[in-house]
């Protein structure tokens, strides 16, 4: 009877165990589950290359085979590599950091640690080996730059010894200049700098000069480049040639620029109000106007096409003023430099808010002549309307005549080096 018993309670007491390990493994997966739901929301947070998986102490259990690498071995679960739910991490501690980590003894040692770690994640030390290769190189082909640099500094020194000289030719202008009024003392130095520019970088040449008048007013219509440097050159030639400074007419927008009302000022460019154009030239100046302006200078291409619209105000200054006009053009000038104007957001922009903000590029050292057209002389009997179309037809006439378009940068910068040109 005791025997049965005890073999009652024998049963009894492993159905209990077979029980409790089956109750104790459901936990344990539960629990399991929700660790693994907590490190995958962590791991969102956090870069995974520097986490390792603590040891848990928890029941003995059997880990699903779909997570490869773990392993229960002494009632303890250590996590190697696992993949969870299409998520892995690798979870190999690293036994420096942890090491480190765990030998810390005050918050110095404790920062140094994480720094440490830190520095491996971030993958700094790679950093440093890419840098060693850039100081490899920048070692290896220091010598190489030196080489090709100093004669290129060479170049330049001797061409800012041509400037110095195109200056210095004109010494005893300028001490007389500056003996007689200060302001044309500086404008003849800047007009004898951008003269020798032009000379050096563009081969700057003026044909016509004469028919610029030595004494009187005259009303001097250009076509107008991306950057109108040839028209700079033009100024400076007038004054060195004819001691003559030539009124111009710019656009608003250059005033408002910081610094530049001084050079504005200096040179004589006014804004260009019809009635102090008319007091400019009946005070028996020379002045310079493009009628395509702005517009002009963003929005043509390579094709030079005259953007001037309706505008006749520039001819009834002239007739208001009885003075000639004098067409001019400069050829390959928008070779120098050109506009991205001819994309349609830069036009738009514009257009609305009357901003030029088209970026210009170039700066190429192509060939620069600049035509002057015959006068066209003051006509009592035509209007405005009729003026402006005759001064048009005369710009176009010299780009008809001077300048094969489309446009070439490359054939411009070949024209450097022969004197033949469209018109010849």
């Amino acid at each position: 009877m005791k025997a049965l018993e005890q073999r009652q309670w024998i049963l009894s007491s492993s159905n209990e165990r077979l029980l409790l390990k089956k109750i104790s493994a459901t936990t344990a997966n539960l629990l399991l589950s929700n660790i693994m739901t907590i490190d995958s929301w962590f791991l969102q947070l956090t870069p995974p290359a520097w986490l390792t998986c603590t040891q848990q102490q928890m029941f003995s259990v059997q880990w699903h085979p779909s997570h490869r690498g773990c392993q229960t071995t002494n009632r303890t679960i250590s996590c190697l590599n696992y993949s969870c739910s299409d998520w892995q991490y690798n979870s190999m501690p690293d036994s420096r950091n942890q090491s480190c980590l765990m030998g810390a003894e005050d918050t110095v040692s404790l920062l140094a640690c994480v720094f440490h770690a830190w520095e491996e994640w971030a993958g700094l030390g790679q950093v440093e080996d890419y840098l060693s290769v850039l100081e490899y190189l920048l070692w290896v082909f220091t010598p190489l730059a030196i080489v090709f640099i100093v004669p290129f500094l060479i170049v330049i020194l001797l061409y800012l010894s041509i400037l110095f000289l195109h200056v210095y030719k004109r010494k005893n202008q300028l001490r007389e200049a500056y003996s007689n009024n200060l302001w044309d003392g500086a404008r003849k130095t800047l007009a004898t700098l951008w003269d020798g520019h032009g000379a050096i970088w563009h081969g700057y040449e003026i044909h016509g000069m004469e028919k610029i008048p030595d004494k009187g007013p005259a009303l001097i219509v250009y076509y107008h480049g991306a950057i109108p440097i040839d028209y700079y050159y033009f100024l400076a030639s007038v004054i060195i040639q004819k001691g003559r400074t030539c009124h111009s007419v710019a656009d608003h927008f250059l005033f408002k620029i910081p610094g530049f009302k001084l050079l504005l000022e200096v040179f004589s460019v006014i804004h260009g109000p019809q009635e102090e154009c008319v007091r400019a030239l009946k005070n028996g100046h020379l002045l310079g106007i493009s009628p395509g302006g702005v517009r002009e200078a963003l929005f043509s291409d390579e094709t030079y096409p005259l953007l001037w619209g309706k505008r006749k105000g520039f001819a009834q200054v002239a007739i208001d003023s009885q003075v000639p006009v004098i067409p001019m053009f400069t050829q390959n000038v928008r070779e120098g430099f050109r506009s991205l104007g001819t994309l349609r957001f830069f036009r738009w922009v514009y257009e609305r808010f009357r901003l030029p903000v088209a970026p210009v590029y170039g700066g190429f050292p192509v060939k620069f002549r600049t035509f002057l057209g015959d006068p066209i002389p003051y006509d009592p009997n035509i209007n405005a309307a009729e003026l402006a179309e005759k001064v048009h037809q005369a710009v176009q006439f010299l780009i008809a005549q001077h300048q094969q378009t489309p446009g070439s940068i490359l054939r411009a910068l070949l024209e450097r080096f022969h004197t033949k040109n469209k018109g010849q």
